[in-house]
């Protein structure tokens, strides 16, 4: 382990799945920069987040807690200054934290003493839809190339962060790089977008039975989906997985800056996502705020510490989350809040992962609050307004909450239970049926196996209820 403060590099994409990567045993997709960095480090091959929506992943990967332990289970309620956070940590511990890309994580007010600078370089292209209202692929998110490479915003971001790893560096730092892609819409620069042939991918995740939530029915219903055929779906798969080849030669550009100024020999490198994406599985494109399955749940997370492991697969389950005690630990630094997260570095350093742990993910809204739901009144309405592309979502939201009612899931090596208290439970068996196409809940056959698992949910309900701040407060009187 090298003497002086390591140096940490955070490389963030947004909503790319575990299983489409190279090294992950995916047979299409070209990821040779993720690929080499776990050939030099350690990948979890089972990586699951704690939310399938971006700002309450980030709230978990920031603070180690659920998203309900403070409420952050929405896109628009963020870190506050009185709450704890992984680059606050940082920076009072003298590293200089450079952010540049996208935000969902920190309320403006808690930049200042989380981040020595921040903001998203080269904007956005605002790809217009492609299709006119009445094509029944106007709201399915697949649009035309973005254009050059080195165009694109995710490129001006990362640039920026090369631009920053060669400069003279005086002090530790984190690099956060928060990148957009593979985030729908579903579009690419080329000669990515059309790298790949829809014709020779495998076969999608077939459109599951009336036995499923009643959102997979109710998603395909409002944008159109069911009036698509397999071939606009296989299209739809073949841009993503350019998406993520774009990424992918995104992060070698890192790469290769770390080598070029031998920062690599003192720098951790952690690539990872905040959720998937269903990209033309089950007949359903993007995500849903209640849907927990491993499409979504599951992502990349690579890790390389200068002096561990190289080479070495975790098969058991981590959570996305573990990243801020991973960190804190390799910066020797002690949190001060209470959290539910794990920390790595026994795994960097070659030890194997704990079989019998468990993931746990959460999502959905009540009824009671209606200032949760996408498009709502004062919030971001405009999300509904006619021919938005993402107004069929805050429709359905707005007028069936039931489709996104609260939902929490555990999943374990060989099992996964969602329960809905309001909608339709699920429970999968995965080692007879991975792609979660067959619903098990009250199977009178897995009755053992659901009665535990829903007993271990409830014990992390309530072992996760909330959390004790570290200070205290003077119980006698005070006069004036």
């Amino acid at each position: 382990m090298p003497e002086r403060p390591l140096n940490f590099v955070l490389f963030n994409p947004d909503e790319w799945r575990g299983d489409c990567v190279g090294c992950a045993g995916d047979p299409v997709v070209q990821t040779p920069n993720l690929d080499r960095l776990a050939a030099e480090g350690v990948r979890f091959d089972q990586c699951h987040v704690q939310h399938t929506v971006c700002s309450p992943s980030r709230a978990a990967f920031a603070t180690g807690w659920y998203p309900h332990v403070r409420g952050h289970r929405t896109l628009w309620h963020l870190l506050r200054p009185d709450e704890p956070n992984l680059f606050r940590y940082l920076k009072q511990s003298g590293y200089d934290v450079r952010w540049y890309g996208k935000n969902d994580l920190l309320a403006p007010e808690s930049f200042a003493d989380s981040v020595t600078e921040a903001g998203s370089r080269g904007g956005h292209h605002g790809l217009a839809i492609p299709w006119t209202p009445d094509d029944p692929r106007y709201y399915s998110f697949l649009y035309g190339p973005s254009g050059d490479p080195r165009e694109h915003h995710d490129y001006a971001n990362v640039a920026a962060g090369t631009d920053f790893l060669r400069q003279r560096h005086d002090q530790p730092f984190c690099l956060f790089l928060p990148l957009s892609s593979p985030h729908p819409p579903y579009s690419a620069p080329e000669p990515f977008h059309t790298m790949y042939d829809p014709e020779r991918l495998p076969s999608l995740r077939p459109v599951g039975g009336d036995d499923l939530p009643i959102y997979h029915r109710r998603i395909r219903e409002t944008r159109r989906l069911n009036e698509l055929d397999d071939t606009v779906m296989r299209q739809i798969r073949a841009v993503y997985l350019g998406m993520i080849s774009y990424s992918d030669w995104l992060l070698g550009e890192l790469l290769r800056a770390l080598d070029e100024t031998g920062l690599a020999e003192n720098t951790v490198v952690i690539a990872f996502s905040d959720h998937g994406d269903w990209a033309g599985d089950y007949g359903l494109v993007e995500k849903w705020p209640s849907a927990l399955d491993d499409t979504l749940t599951r992502v990349p997370f690579v890790a390389r510490l200068p002096g561990g492991a190289r080479g070495h697969v975790v098969a058991d389950l981590v959570e996305v989350f573990d990243l801020m005690p991973t960190v804190l630990d390799l910066a020797d630094i002690a949190p001060r809040h209470s959290h539910f997260a794990r920390s790595l570095v026994p795994q960097l350093r070659g030890e194997p992962g704990d079989p019998q742990r468990a993931a746990f993910a959460e999502g959905g809204y009540d009824p009671r609050e209606p200032h949760c739901f996408e498009g709502h009144v004062g919030g971001d309405q405009w999300l509904r307004s006619p021919g938005h592309i993402y107004s069929p979502k805050a429709g359905l939201q707005q007028s069936d909450p039931l489709s996104v009612c609260r939902a929490t899931m555990i999943r374990t090596a060989t099992h996964k239970l969602v329960r809905r208290p309001l909608e339709r439970s699920e429970l999968y068996d995965l080692q007879s049926d991975p792609n979660e196409s067959r619903n098990l809940y009250d199977d009178p056959a897995y009755a053992a196996v659901q009665r535990d698992l829903e007993r271990r949910l409830l014990d992390w309900a309530i072992q996760t209820a909330d959390v004790t701040p570290f200070d205290e407060n003077p119980r006698g009187h005070r006069g004036p």
